[in-house]
């Protein structure tokens, strides 16, 4: 066996999957999946079965009718699809086609990615991505570490360090190991294995395998190299696979309104089917009915069985009237949806200069879903945030120092601005600079030596750290630059910098600082203690060149302030306060001197820790516990993480428009809640509500014992406790809501792995309703440290629950894929994390900030106007089919078709099909201002609320009413039937035309008065389509077609507009049907400038008294109860 291979001895227990992308689309199994899938669409379906009947039985009508627009729908889709299949299997090809180099007998070889398997061991140089998952052997830094980026699997930017496995030969060629590890799952933290290590004539050597060695698919090597690894994972079975949430169609709400309101026509239709069946062979049973003297029966006639006959005709019955189910319809809203996306990406508003793109659209099915959010989940870090780190003031020994800024006095400190050696010397100079050297070597920050690259770029800070600034170092210096495994370390080390202390970096386990006197200070780094989210700190042990033993620790107030002298506290807690109030990140100093002896216990107890194969957490978390106690409090610092573009004023703007935002983030904790508060989803006197780890180790009982009671209380509280929203009087609406306490609620993945996943399924059940109810009762909700599936989860159950809310997410990065593809509405954005975000999202814009407009006004636009098309195309096909049905009591049931075929055929295609194309596409029953500036309007179209069953009820009882009217109408006034001056009379087709030209002239002038946004398409397409349908009748009925064998309309409609009564009739049957709509539209409510501004007068009001979170229903209720004369106060 190989000698590079893992393991050599025995051979694996397993099977392992292959390093490949599954590719899911092929040539052959595309056409029938895709057509599958297109068929379980009702409308599809049906259509198919009309259109094999209408083949296979005679009917009154040519299964041309159905079967074109079935093919051209299907046809559109396909090829739409086929298009998106062919994308990803290109992208998978990329994939599993990249050149890797395996060691092989000790030579570089060159694979392809898809053919790595476990146990291969797999070279990969620096800015180059991990094939699988790995098992770090060697490196070419000294000290047997590399670095990563991981921020296509959690969105993090910044730098981690990873560590070789100990005592590894250094030729990878005579290694002979096992690896021992567990199962694949989707924790990108947690791994836990060992490495049995054989040498000739020796005992095996186990080495503890955990996070720190394992290196993730996905990931980028940084600041290193070259690095050799063991494959551990491949394919499907890596951390990155396993996180990845699969893309399934989505579908979106109104298209489910439309199934519902087809189920409801196809029971109309087959009642009308039945009724005319039934009434048919009654009226038959009658002596001479079912044989009249002029229609004899033929002998295969007579030999047809009864109930054969019957089920024909009943059949024959449902081709007739199936042009009640609007099949027009589904190839209006294909053509609406696809031309409407074209909106967002003409849109020059989203165009972002920096990046010369603008919006970018994956999939027109769900444009009308961006205005019904409820729900939004996004990222925070390069979503939120731009993921730079800023530092801006600093607080020594109780006296505040800002580096910009002219001098002032703030809370009664001493707030100035320059280097610290031109400050009075207010904190004392000692202090000043311990805290600075504090700075300095309290981090895991490494310097990097600039390369000819990173020379060409820009000056500016990157994503490996910051520069460093040229004015402080010498010239040959001024190349390096920082890498870290967090952004707030660089954003220090900077802040040092600006008062004089400068980190030259660690070589050799030794620290390097040049001070504001130009002096070098050395130090011996001895331990480091990391920082993990039950602590909320770490420190570093470090000997001075004096020998004498220091450490220094840095962290949150909550977890620093109870481990130093409480008389120092008071000095800092007010400026703390005051930092984090205004959003920014902070973090408190302090250190302790160790004597030999203390150092010693320490040093035991780490290096015994971190031996241990089992509980090694633990153990390592009570060592830290021990030293970190008897510190002295230095001081405290404030970093800012800039926020996107108007991020702040697009999170008050999704509030106030009724959606509850909720941040998902694989960052910790502090950053943030730090972020929440600066965006405004946390305001200053938001509770929160804290579910973590740390709050479950509090006390001395079991997690599960621990998290049932921060439950209970926490659902007690903003629950139970919480005053009910009384839908009564303005002013009681305002005490409710001044009344009200606003909650945050924060979780961490650990803990919603206990929710989610509970050792008893009753308590899993009564968690989660437990946890979902907390959530919805909270102005904003935080989850941190989540994996990318955990985000996927958390999504999957907000949408699943009761009331099925809509769902939309928001991310940049590869780890945000997830929680994209199972929301409603996925939204990537353009950023600096790649573009697999864009790539699997529904929607692509720039910025953040962009998608306020995008929901805000051309969601809620969308919204509207297919909504209205669905009603409309259902009412107007009402309208066109109820006079056909009667027509059937009034011609013995014969099947005859009141309307010419050519009109069947051309009514939805040609008559009345291009207006509502327009409208869906033009028009604004509000402008898009007036829906940027009042976002409380964006409610207005919740849940589903223009295609709920009483809006449904109410168009199709105004369908039935016209069709009534239609008929009847025209009845009326044939009832004289010779309405020509020579005394001729009408016929059949008379009727059937004068019928459908009011048909069409009412629906049409209907949406005419339902358009607010007139444009010269709208005018064109509207009086086109009438005048249109005039020449068609002329042309049509005016000409001989010798290809026809029979011509109904031959003249028709002129000798119909030859007769003043006709003219009359057709008058006033349209104005009698546009009547009510008439006088709505005259009596409704205006929506102007006046109401626009009550509503923002009610908004303003509200901010007043210090409500910040509230919904768009209350304003509604507010701003009509205004309207409607009532008191606003």
């Amino acid at each position: 066996m190989d000698s590079n291979r893992l393991p050599p001895q025995p051979p694996p227990a397993r099977s392992y999957p292959s390093n490949s992308c599954q590719q899911q689309y092929t040539v052959w199994n595309f056409l029938p999946k895709n057509l599958f899938e297109q068929f379980r669409r009702i409308a599809n379906f049906y259509f198919l079965i009309i259109f094999l009947v209408q083949v296979i039985v005679d009917t009154p009508t040519s299964p041309v009718t159905s079967g074109l627009p079935l093919f051209f729908v299907i046809t559109v889709t396909a090829i739409k699809q086929g298009y998106e299949d062919w994308l990803r299997h290109k992208a998978d090809r990329e994939v599993n086609k990249y050149q890797v180099t395996v060691l092989e007998n000790g030579q570089e070889t060159p694979k392809e990615s898809e053919n790595i398997k476990v146990g291969d061991i797999v070279q990969v140089k620096e800015n180059e991505t991990f094939p699988c998952d790995l098992i770090l052997l060697q490196s070419t830094r000294d000290d047997d570490t590399c670095f990563v980026t991981t921020a296509s699997l959690d969105g993090e930017s910044n730098h981690k360090t990873h560590y070789t496995v100990p005592d590894i030969e250094r030729d990878l060629k005579s290694l002979n190991a096992t690896i021992e590890c567990e199962q694949p799952q989707p924790d990108l933290y947690k791994f836990n294995g060992r490495m049995h290590i054989y040498k000739t004539n020796q005992d095996p050597a186990v080495r503890s395998l955990g996070p720190e060695n394992l290196l993730l698919k996905g990931a980028t090597l940084k600041n290193t190299q070259k690095i050799c690894g063991v494959a551990v994972y491949t394919g499907m079975e890596t951390k990155m696979a396993l996180n990845y949430q699969g893309k399934s169609q989505k579908r979106s709400a109104v298209e489910k309104s439309i199934n519902a309101f087809l189920l409801v026509y196809l029971c109309i239709l087959l009642s009308k089917a039945l009724v005319c069946t039934t009434l048919k062979y009654v009226w038959q049973s009658k002596p001479g009915q079912d044989e009249p003297w002029y229609n004899k029966k033929t002998q295969k006639e007579k030999d047809t069985n009864l109930y054969l006959k019957m089920f024909t005709d009943f059949l024959s019955f449902m081709v007739l009237f199936n042009f009640i189910i609007p099949v027009s319809m589904y190839v209006t809203v294909e053509m609406q949806k696809f031309l409407g996306s074209f909106f967002i990406t003409w849109d020059k508003d989203f165009f972002d200069p920096e990046i010369q793109e603008g919006a970018l659209v994956n999939t027109s099915d769900l444009n009308e879903e961006l205005g019904q959010v409820e729900y939004v989940f996004t990222d925070k870090t390069g979503t939120l945030t731009q993921n730079n780190m800023e530092f801006i003031e600093c607080c020594i020994d109780g006296f505040q120092y800002k580096h910009r800024g002219a001098s002032s006095e703030l809370d009664g400190f001493c707030v100035t601005d320059g280097p610290v050696n031109k400050l009075q010397q207010k904190a004392g100079r000692e202090k000043e600079e311990l805290f600075l050297r504090a700075l300095c070597l309290c981090h895991t920050v490494q310097v990097k030596e600039s390369t000819e690259q990173d020379q060409r770029e820009d000056n500016l800070d990157q994503v490996d750290g910051l520069r460093i600034d040229e004015n402080v170092l010498q010239p040959p210096q001024k190349e390096r630059g920082f890498i870290a495994s967090s952004p707030d370390e660089i954003a220090l080390v900077k802040g040092a910098m600006r008062y004089g202390f400068t980190f030259l970096g660690l070589e050799s386990k030794t620290m390097k600082i040049l001070n504001r006197n130009k002096d070098v200070e050395m130090y011996d780094l001895l331990h480091v203690l990391n920082f993990d989210p039950v602590r909320r700190r770490m420190s570093v042990i470090v000997r001075s060149g004096s020998g004498e033993m220091l450490l220094f620790c840095k962290g949150a107030d909550s977890s620093i302030f109870p481990r130093v002298r409480q008389e120092e506290v008071e000095r800092i807690r007010l400026h703390v306060e005051r930092n984090a109030t205004e959003g920014y990140r902070t973090l408190c100093v302090a250190y302790k001197r160790l004597s030999e002896e203390e150092y010693a216990q320490a040093d035991a107890g780490l290096r015994e820790a971190r031996l241990a194969l089992q509980d090694r957490e633990e153990k390592l978390l009570a060592v830290y516990n021990q030293v970190e106690t008897g510190m002295s409090l230095i001081g405290a610092t404030a970093v800012e993480d800039r926020l996107q573009e108007e991020a702040a004023e697009t999170m008050e703007a999704l509030q106030r428009a009724g959606m509850k935002v909720w941040v998902l983030t694989g960052d910790k904790m502090e950053t943030a809640k730090s972020t929440c508060y600066a965006c405004g989803l946390f305001q200053r006197k938001t509770e929160l509500l804290e579910l973590t780890v740390r709050t479950l180790e509090d006390g001395e009982r079991k997690r599960e014992e621990r998290l049932h009671e921060l439950l209970g209380e926490y659902h007690k509280r903003a629950v139970q406790d919480a005053p009910p929203v009384k839908a009564g009087g303005t002013r009681l609406v305002l005490v409710c809501f001044a009344s009200n306490q606003d909650y945050g609620f924060i979780i961490d993945g650990a803990s919603l792995s206990m929710v989610l996943n509970s050792s008893s399924e009753s308590n899993m059940r009564s968690y989660k309703d437990l946890f979902l109810q907390i959530c919805q009762n909270c102005t904003a909700v935080l989850c941190c440290r989540m994996a990318p599936l955990q985000k996927a989860q958390i999504v999957k159950m907000v949408k699943s629950s009761k009331g099925s809310p809509i769902t939309l997410s928001i991310g940049d990065g590869a780890n945000d894929v997830s929680m994209i593809l199972e929301a409603h509405v996925g939204i990537g954005i353009k950023g600096k994390e790649g573009r697999q975000a864009v790539r699997n999202s529904d929607y692509a814009i720039p910025k953040l900030k962009h998608l306020k407009k995008l929901l805000l006004a051309h969601g809620h636009l969308y919204y509207h106007r297919i909504a209205h098309l669905v009603q409309y195309f259902f009412y107007k096909n009402l309208c066109f089919i109820l006079p056909q049905f009667l027509y059937q009591f009034f011609c013995g049931y014969s099947q005859q078709p009141l309307y010419d075929a050519a009109y069947l055929t051309m009514y939805n295609i040609c008559f009345t099909s291009m207006p509502i194309l327009a409208y869906s596409l033009l028009e604004q029953r509000i402008s898009i201002e007036d829906l940027i500036e009042d976002a409380a309007l964006y409610s207005e179209n919740a849940k589903n609320a223009m295609l709920r069953w009483g809006l449904f009820l109410y168009w199709t009882g105004l369908g039935a009413f016209h069709g009534l009217v239609f008929f009847f109408g025209v009845r009326f006034l044939f009832s004289n039937p010779a309405l020509q001056d020579n005394g001729q009379v009408f016929g059949n087709w008379s009727y059937g035309t004068i019928v459908f030209t009011v048909l069409v002239f009412t629906v049409t002038l209907k949406l005419a008065l339902d358009t607010r946004h007139w444009t010269w398409i709208n005018h064109f397409v509207i009086w086109g389509s009438l005048a249109f349908y005039v020449f068609f009748s002329f042309f049509w009925g005016g000409i001989i077609w010798p290809f026809m064998k029979q011509q109904r309309l031959y003249f028709v409609f002129a000798n119909m507009l030859s007769s003043v009564s006709a003219w009359l009739v057709i008058i006033l049957l349209i104005l009698l049907s546009l009547l009510p709509e008439i006088l709505l539209v005259v009596l409704r409510n205006p929506r102007g400038p006046y109401t626009r501004k009550v509503s923002l007068f009610v908004v303003e009001s509200l901010r007043s008294l210090g409500i910040y979170n509230f919904s768009g229903p209350i304003i509604s209720t507010i701003f009509y109860q205004n309207l409607s004369g009532t008191a606003l106060w």
